[in-house]
């Protein structure tokens, strides 16, 4: 199964020296042991990010464009990676050992497979 996980840090605790070695050696650890399958997936600063929503309205649709992220937030998301894992719990434990999760969050979430029934429903 895969999952996907969603890199998040608190800006204001992230050390200075955070990317002078990577991710320590996680990202060929989990790549040579088959667990990592894109290779991780780092992103620009969120000021380069645009938030684009759609609203349908009588005249048609009012698109809504926003500079910078959906929202005001300390944790911003700095990356992701796509994990295949037997289990949730195994995908949280490689979670646990990346180095952002000292200074910020990993979301980890289950890919929906879009072949089989919605998760939500």
């Amino acid at each position: 199964m895969q999952f996907l996980l969603l890199i998040c840090a608190d800006v204001s605790l992230v050390p200075d020296d955070a990317f002078a070695n990577g991710c320590e050696g996680w990202t060929e650890e989990l790549l040579e042991r088959g667990v990592l399958k894109d290779g991780g997936t780092g992103l620009h600063a969120p000021a380069s990010a645009r938030t684009v929503r759609v609203r349908p309205m009588e005249e048609g649709d009012e698109v809504s464009i926003t500079d910078g992220p959906f929202a005001e937030t300390k944790e911003l998301i700095g990356g992701t990676c796509i994990l295949e894992c037997d289990t949730l719990d195994e995908a949280v434990a490689h979670a646990a050992r990346h180095p952002s999760a000292r200074y910020g969050a990993i979301e980890v979430r289950p890919i929906w497979d879009p072949t089989t029934p919605a998760p939500w429903t």
